[in-house]
C-alpha cells in the first residue's frame, strides 16, 4: 500500500518506536493475550482509515505485547502485503463524491479459493487519540475529535503530542476470510465487499460505543426543540395573545434543561475524579461491564442505577469513561444547578429537570421533546428511577415519570418506523461508607433536608481525610425494551401509532418493578454490610468475635450455595479480614475480654449499620424467613412449612424487591438441605428440626431468623390495625399512618433506636402489596377484605413465639 511508503522503512521504524515510547495508552481492550489468535495462521491488522500515526502506534503495541508484527510487509502464500491495511475511504471529486475504492482483500480471497489451507486472520483495530464527541469546540476539536478521514499532518502531530496519555486502542474479534465463503464457489469481488462491509459495521459500532453519536450544538438543539410540532402545539394550547413571549419562554426552558457536554470538561473530570477516588476510596470494583459493551454501538443505552449518594452521579460516568464507553447524559435535579457546581455538571453531561412540572404544559412539552431527541439519536442516558437518594438504604419503589417519558419516546420512534433498539442497564452501587452518613440519620429522625449549596459542598470536602473503604459498581442483566413489550403485550404493540396508549399507565409500574429487581439482583456484598447483617441481629448489638466470624462464614457460604440474586457477589478475603475492615472504618468497636474479644456497636453506630444492612438484606430474604419459622416451632415438614410461609412470602418479596422463585416448594426444599449441610438443621421423622447440639448452631439459626423479624413485625402491626377496624373503615393512607405510629411506639418501648423501622414508605408499600396480591381492595376509597385475610393472618401468627406475640398484641391494644 502506497500510504505506508511515504517515508523510508528505517525512518518509519524509528518513528514507530518514538511514538511507542512517547504514548502511554490509557486503555487497550481487550488485553492482547485474550485475542485468541490461531498461531498457525498469518495475521493482518485492519485500520478504519489511512492514518500513519495509528499504524505506527499499533506496530509499537504489537512489539510490546508479543503480538504478530504490525509493521513492514508479510508473506501470505503467494502474496506479499502490508501487515497493517487501512480500509479505503471514498475519494471526493471536484463536484461530487466518487465511489469508494475496493477493499484490499480480493487477492487474499482468490488465493483462499484456490488453496483452502491459505487462510488469514484479519484483526480490526480502532485507535482513538482523545475521546472528544463529534462536536466542534475550538482547539480541543482540532486535536482531539477523532475522524475517519485522513487528517492534516500538523493536526495529527498535535493530537499525538497532546493525547499521549489519552489514547485508546480497541481490538476486534479476529475475522477469518474462510468464514465468509459460501459452500458454492462465490464471487471474490462480492466476498471482498462483504468483508469490507462487516469491518465498517464493526468500526462504526466501536466508534459509537466510545464516542457516542455526534452532538448537535447546544443552541441548535434548543432551537430545534422550541420549533418542534409538539412544543408548538403546547404553545397554541396556552391560548395567550403574545406568541413571541411564549416562544422566548420555551427557549428559556430549553436553556434551563439542556446539557452542554464538552470534551475539555470530560477530560478534566477524568483527571479530577481519578485523584478523588484515590483519596476517597481504597479502590473501585467494577463487575459486569461486558454486558454493556455487547450492546453499546447498536442500542440506545439507558443506565438506571440505584441512588445511594451524590457520588453516584460522578462514579458511574467515571467508570464508563475509564472503560472505553461514552459517558451518559444524566438527568439531575434542578437543585444541583447551583453556582460553580451546576455549570461544571452541565458540561459533564447533566441535564436538569424540575421536581414537578405537571401543571406547566409548556415546560413538560419542552422537556419531553428534548429527552426524545436524545433517545432518538442514540445518546446514552442515565437517571435514577427511585427519584431521590435512599435514606434507609433500601431500594425505593420506582417513580413513573422518567420511565413513562422514555417509553413514550420509544413508541414515538417505533411509530415512525425508524427506531434504534433501547436497553435499560440496571446498576447496583455499593459503598462500605458514604459521605452522607450523618445527614441521612438526621433526616430519618425527622430533621429537615438541607438545601444543596456550594457551602455544603465545601463542608463535604472537609470529610475527605476520613477512610471510606471500597466501592463497587455492578451491572445487572440488561432489559431490552422491545423484548419486554413483546413479553407483556405481544407483538401487537409494534402496530401501535399512539404515543400514549391506554395500556401505558399499567405497564410503567411493571417496568419499574422489573428494573428494581434487576438492580437488587446485582448487589455486591462488602465487609460492612456483612458485619451489619450479623451484628444487628443480636439483641444488644454485641457479639463474640468467634461467633461473628462463624456467622460471616455462614452468610458467605449461603450466598455461594444458594445465591440470593443472579449477579450478586462476595468480597475478597476472610471473615477476619472483613471484621478488621469494619473496625478500620469506625463502623464497630472491639472490646478485649479475657475469655474472648467482643465486637459491638453503640447506638449511633447501630443506626448507621442499619443503612448498610438494608442495602443487601434482600439477598437473605428467603433464608431469614425459613430460619424465623424454626424460632418458635422446633420442627417443620416441607408441606407444613410451605403452607405457613406461602401467604406472606410474596408480600415480603415485593417489599424487598427480589424475584420470587418459580416454585416456592423447590426453593424451600433446597434451602432446608443447605441449612442441614451447615449443621443448623437436622433431619427427623417429621421433617427438619432445630439442632440440640451444639448450642452455637441454634444461635446462628436464630441470628439468621432475626434478619426478617422487623419486616414480619411491621406486617403483624399493620394487619392488627386493619382487622381491629374491620372492612370498609380505613383508607389506605390512614392504615399506613396508624401502622407507622404503632411501629414507632414498639421501637420506643423496646429500646430499638432504628428510625428506618417505622419509615412511612414501608407501610405505604405494604398496603400496596396487599392490594396487589388481592388481599385488599377499595370501595369508595375504603379498604375492604374478607375472611380469607383473617384466616391467613391467624395462620401466620404461628410464626411468632408467645413472648413476641404478646409484646406485639400489647402494643396494638394500648394504641
Amino acid at each position: 500500500m502506497a500510504w505506508q511508503h511515504l517515508v523510508t522503512s528505517p525512518l518509519r521504524a524509528l518513528t514507530s518506536r518514538m511514538i511507542g515510547a512517547w504514548t502511554e495508552p490509557r486503555l487497550v481492550e481487550p488485553a492482547p493475550d485474550a485475542l485468541a489468535l490461531e498461531p498457525s495462521l498469518p495475521v493482518l491488522y485492519v485500520l478504519p482509515s489511512q492514518a500513519m500515526s495509528d499504524a505506527w502506534l499499533l506496530a509499537a503495541l504489537a512489539r510490546r505485547h508479543g503480538l504478530p508484527r504490525a509493521d513492514g510487509r508479510r508473506r501470505v502464500g503467494e502474496l506479499t502485503l502490508d501487515a497493517c491495511l487501512p480500509l479505503p475511504s471514498p475519494r471526493r471529486g471536484l463536484w461530487r463524491r466518487r465511489t469508494r475504492p475496493a477493499a484490499p482483500f480480493q487477492g487474499l480471497i482468490e488465493q483462499r479459493l484456490d488453496s483452502p489451507a491459505q487462510d488469514v486472520q484479519l484483526v480490526p483495530v480502532s485507535v482513538f487519540w482523545g475521546r472528544a464527541p463529534g462536536k466542534r469546540f475550538g482547539f480541543w476539536h482540532l486535536v482531539a475529535a477523532d475522524s475517519w478521514q485522513l487528517t492534516g499532518r500538523l493536526r495529527r502531530s498535535l493530537s499525538v503530542l497532546v493525547n499521549r496519555r489519552s489514547v485508546e486502542v480497541h481490538f476486534g474479534t479476529p475475522l477469518r476470510l474462510g468464514d465468509l465463503l459460501d459452500e458454492t464457489t462465490p464471487d471474490p469481488a462480492l466476498v471482498n465487499r462483504k468483508a469490507a462491509r462487516l469491518l465498517r459495521v464493526h468500526f462504526r459500532r466501536v466508534r459509537t460505543r466510545v464516542l457516542g453519536p455526534d452532538l448537535s450544538h447546544r443552541r441548535t438543539l434548543i432551537e430545534g426543540v422550541a420549533r418542534s410540532p409538539e412544543v408548538i402545539e403546547a404553545l397554541a394550547a396556552e391560548g395567550r395573545p403574545s406568541t413571541h413571549r411564549l416562544q422566548r419562554r420555551a427557549l428559556r426552558y430549553g436553556r434551563e434543561i439542556a446539557s452542554n457536554m464538552t470534551y475539555p470538561v470530560l477530560r478534566f473530570m477524568d483527571g479530577l475524579l481519578r485523584r478523588l477516588w484515590n483519596r476517597l476510596y481504597d479502590g473501585v470494583d467494577v463487575r459486569g461491564l461486558e454486558r454493556v459493551k455487547a450492546l453499546a454501538g447498536d442500542h440506545t443505552l439507558v443506565y438506571v442505577p440505584c441512588h445511594r449518594s451524590h457520588i453516584d452521579y460522578l462514579l458511574l460516568s467515571y467508570v464508563l469513561y475509564h472503560d472505553g464507553l461514552m459517558p451518559p447524559h444524566i438527568a439531575a435535579g434542578r437543585n444541583l444547578d447551583m453556582p460553580l457546581v451546576g455549570p461544571l455538571l452541565r458540561r459533564g453531561g447533566a441535564f436538569f429537570l424540575r421536581r414537578s412540572f405537571r401543571d406547566n404544559r409548556l415546560y413538560a412539552a419542552v422537556f419531553n421533546e428534548y429527552l426524545h431527541r436524545l433517545i432518538a439519536r442514540g445518546h446514552p442516558l442515565e437517571y435514577f428511577i427511585e427519584g431521590g437518594r435512599s435514606r434507609s438504604g433500601r431500594m425505593l419503589p420506582a417513580r413513573p415519570g422518567m420511565l413513562a417519558m422514555t417509553l413514550r419516546s420509544f413508541l414515538r420512534s417505533a411509530a415512525g418506523g425508524h427506531y434504534q433498539p433501547l436497553a435499560f442497564i440496571p446498576v447496583h452501587i455499593g459503598y462500605e461508607r458514604i459521605i452522607e452518613n450523618a445527614s441521612y440519620q438526621r433526616e430519618l429522625r425527622g430533621g429537615k433536608k438541607r438545601k444543596e449549596s456550594p457551602l455544603a459542598l465545601l463542608r463535604v470536602l472537609g470529610q475527605l481525610r476520613q477512610p471510606f473503604g471500597r466501592v463497587s459498581v455492578s451491572v445487572g442483566e440488561p432489559l431490552l425494551l422491545g423484548d419486554f413489550l413483546d413479553g407483556e403485550l405481544g407483538p401487537e404493540w409494534r402496530q401501535e401509532r399512539e404515543t400514549r396508549p391506554a395500556w401505558l399507565s399499567g405497564l410503567v409500574p411493571r417496568l419499574g418493578e422489573t428494573l428494581c429487581r434487576r438492580i437488587n439482583a446485582a448487589a455486591a456484598l462488602n465487609p460492612v454490610n456483612l458485619v451489619a447483617l450479623a451484628l444487628l441481629a443480636t439483641p444488644h448489638h454485641a457479639i463474640e468475635l468467634r461467633l461473628l466470624e462463624r456467622q460471616l462464614d455462614l452468610l458467605a457460604e449461603l450466598q455461594r450455595r444458594l445465591p440470593g440474586a443472579a449477579h450478586a457477589s462476595l468480597p475478597a478475603g476472610t471473615a477476619a479480614d472483613w471484621i478488621e475492615q469494619a473496625l478500620a472504618l469506625g463502623m464497630v468497636e472491639r472490646r478485649e475480654q479475657p475469655l474472648g474479644d467482643i465486637i459491638l456497636a453503640d447506638a449511633g453506630q447501630a443506626a448507621l449499620l442499619g443503612w448498610y444492612r438494608n442495602n443487601v438484606l434482600h439477598l437473605f430474604a428467603l433464608t431469614g424467613l425459613v430460619a424465623f419459622a424454626f424460632r418458635h416451632q422446633p420442627a417443620h415438614g416441607l408441606d407444613d412449612l410451605e403452607a405457613l410461609l406461602a401467604p406472606g412470602w410474596p408480600i415480603l418479596a415485593r417489599e424487598l424487591m427480589v424475584e420470587p422463585p418459580a416454585s416456592l416448594r423447590e426453593a424451600l426444599s433446597a434451602m432446608l438441605a443447605v441449612l442441614g449441610e451447615q449443621g443448623l438443621l437436622t433431619p427427623g421423622e417429621s421433617g427438619w428440626q432445630r439442632p440440640r447440639e451444639p448450642l452455637e448452631a441454634g444461635e446462628c439459626l436464630d441470628l439468621l431468623g432475626q434478619l426478617m423479624q422487623p419486616s414480619l413485625e411491621r406486617g403483624y402491626l399493620l394487619l392488627a390495625v386493619l382487622l381491629n377496624a374491620g372492612p370498609g373503615r380505613l383508607t389506605a393512607e390512614a392504615l399506613a399512618d396508624q401502622g407507622r405510629q404503632l411501629a414507632e411506639r414498639l421501637a420506643l418501648l423496646s429500646g430499638r433506636d432504628a428510625p428506618e423501622f417505622f419509615d412511612t414508605r414501608l407501610f405505604v408499600s405494604l398496603v400496596e402489596s396487599l392490594e396487589e396480591e388481592g388481599w385488599l381492595w377499595r370501595e369508595e376509597e375504603r379498604l375492604m377484605f374478607d375472611d380469607r385475610l383473617c384466616e391467613a393472618a391467624h395462620h401466620s401468627r404461628q410464626l411468632f413465639d408467645p413472648a413476641l406475640r404478646h409484646r406485639l398484641q400489647l402494643v396494638t391494644r394500648q394504641a
